[in-house]
């Protein structure tokens, strides 16, 4: 039985090492044939991630990068390679499971490339959905591909639905932690820094995706990228607070039943689901004692507190290039808030004025969806994202 050939997109960030975990327990290059890894700045990381799994190549995002990558793996059989252009080169490297776990709108095109090669896509990077989902979906249908969810909600759902018919939904419940503010008073909210906006109660994730978490954008991009990949009307999903997050989603059915998908939270459970489909392996994620837990509690999930929410409301609402208008503002709305030129409820403010600006044409409702047409809204909504920023920071 030929060796299946992985490639790792964002190999370095936290899907990526818990991909790389998981790899590396079920046998490394001993059992896989690891095609490519890619990475950002910790070249030095990412150099040590291909020499212990042997890949043929390793890239990082950023050109001047290129020469330390290189140092990093002199005397190896690994090629190194930088930039955009050496993405799509690694895309179009034939696989058979490719994990597509770069941060942002950057993850969009690599994916959307390595789909045409009719290869299995495992999705980490949301934004792909949430800017170009039917675009990406109808790539995927056309080239025989198959997307896979990791994201653990929806990797939760997807479980969920293992033999149903999706017709019988009568709604689909994505939990959320609450994120570091959940207990904060409202008005304290506008004055939470960076730092205390990074800690997160459950889970052990990047900078940026623990901010959004605090801000509910991170829930938010998973309400519109539950509507894309499961194909539901979107008031029939709903989220609501979880502070243990040990249920992921439920889905409910019109017969009154509710599936719920409950597990650690450790992300190598949906890692592993996704790199085993449609097999189950055993995996190294805690166990869990329901008598020890005692009780699970749910909160509602309050738009007030948490205006990313109704937002997201708007945007599938609205559909079209709508997606990538909201995900590129919220990409700018995070970086001014970490870089301190914005308040934590200010990036709300800068997300919805970035909407009505830039829908006061028919630019994101009425143009044909195209990766060209995807990379230029979100072009566009970073500008006028850095307009609001320098109104709201003057």
């Amino acid at each position: 039985m030929a060796r299946r050939r992985i490639t790792i997109f964002g190999a370095t960030g936290s899907i990526g090492e818990n991909t790389v975990d998981l790899l590396t327990r079920q046998g490394g290059a001993d059992a896989y044939d690891v095609v490519a890894l890619s990475g950002g700045r910790n070249v030095a990381r990412l150099a040590e991630q291909a020499r212990a799994l042997k890949a043929d190549l390793a890239v990082t995002a950023y050109p001047e990068c290129y020469d330390d990558l290189k140092a990093a793996l002199a005397g190896s059989s690994v090629e190194a390679a930088a930039g955009t252009d050496a993405l799509a080169e690694a895309a179009d490297r034939p696989a058979d499971w490719i994990m597509s776990a770069i941060v942002g709108a950057a993850g969009l095109p690599p994916g959307m490339r390595a789909l045409k090669h009719g290869t299995t896509l495992a999705l980490a990077n949301k934004e792909s959905l949430v800017t170009a989902g039917p675009l990406l979906l109808a790539t995927a249908k056309a080239h025989g591909a198959r997307i896979l969810p990791v994201d653990s909600e929806h990797s939760a759902i997807f479980q969920a639905l293992v033999g149903e018919e999706i017709d019988a939904v009568e709604r689909i419940i994505i939990t959320a932690s609450g994120g570091a503010f959940r207990d904060w008073p409202l008005d304290a909210l506008a004055n939470a820094t960076p730092e205390q906006a990074s800690s997160h109660p459950n889970w052990d994730m990047g900078q940026r995706i623990t901010v959004d978490s605090a801000s509910m954008f991170n829930k938010a991009l998973e309400l519109i990228e539950t509507k894309e990949y499961f194909g539901v009307d979107p008031a029939r999903i709903e989220a609501v607070v979880h502070p243990e997050s040990l249920i992921h989603a439920l889905v409910g059915f019109r017969d009154g039943a509710i599936m719920a998908h409950v597990g650690p939270p450790d992300m190598r459970h949906a890692i592993g689901y996704a790199l085993n489909w449609p097999d189950r392996r055993d995996l190294p994620v805690a166990r869990l004692d329901l008598a020890q837990i005692g009780q699970l509690n749910f909160r509602p999930a309050c738009e007030k507190r948490w205006p990313a929410l109704r937002l997201a409301r708007e945007v599938m609402q609205a559909g079209g290039l709508t997606g990538a208008a909201f995900n590129a503002a919220k990409e700018a709305a995070l970086d001014a808030f970490l870089a301190r030129r914005i308040g934590f409820t200010q990036m709300a403010e800068v997300v919805e004025d970035v909407l009505g600006r830039l829908s006061r044409d028919s630019t994101l409702t009425k143009s044909p969806l195209s990766l060209e047409k995807v990379l230029e809204v979100d072009h566009l909504a970073r500008e006028a994202a850095a307009e609001a920023v320098s109104a709201l920071a003057s």
